[in-house]
């Protein structure tokens, strides 16, 4: 994907939710997946495939302002919380483009206490043939 046809470099208008902060490296946009509301993405200003392209100056900046993107989310009273990189189509990455999903979880959610690992245990995500 180019940067031209990329719909998370800003120039491009194409994001949905609302920009709640940015910076010359990073955005955070509030983001809803599915039934999960209560969610942001954290996203490089310079267009990147995945986090293995981000230099050490974006790194350091964003360890910094992860406790700024929390509180966007904070002002919904979670109970907790999911935060994860989804890196090419096989492992959930839709955009090329690295964001990093920050999502508020409740306890009243049905599947409430069942982690980003939850995908992994289930027996009928086992592959085929023994690697």
């Amino acid at each position: 994907m180019k940067k031209d046809d990329c719909p998370f470099c800003i120039p491009n208008t194409v994001l949905r939710g609302e920009i709640l902060y940015e910076d010359d490296l990073w955005y955070f946009v509030s983001a809803e997946d599915g039934e999960l509301k209560h969610g942001g993405m954290i996203i490089t200003k310079r267009h990147v495939s995945t986090p293995f392209d981000i230099n050490a100056q974006e790194w350091e900046r964003l360890h910094g302002l992860l406790g700024k993107f929390k509180s966007f989310i904070d002002e919904y009273a979670p109970d907790g919380y999911n935060l994860g990189w989804n890196i090419h189509p096989v492992g959930g990455q839709n955009v090329e483009h690295a964001h990093l999903h920050l999502i508020g979880r409740f306890a009243d959610e049905p599947l409430a206490h069942k982690g980003l690992r939850y995908a992994f245990k289930q027996p009928n995500n086992k592959r085929g043939s023994a690697v």
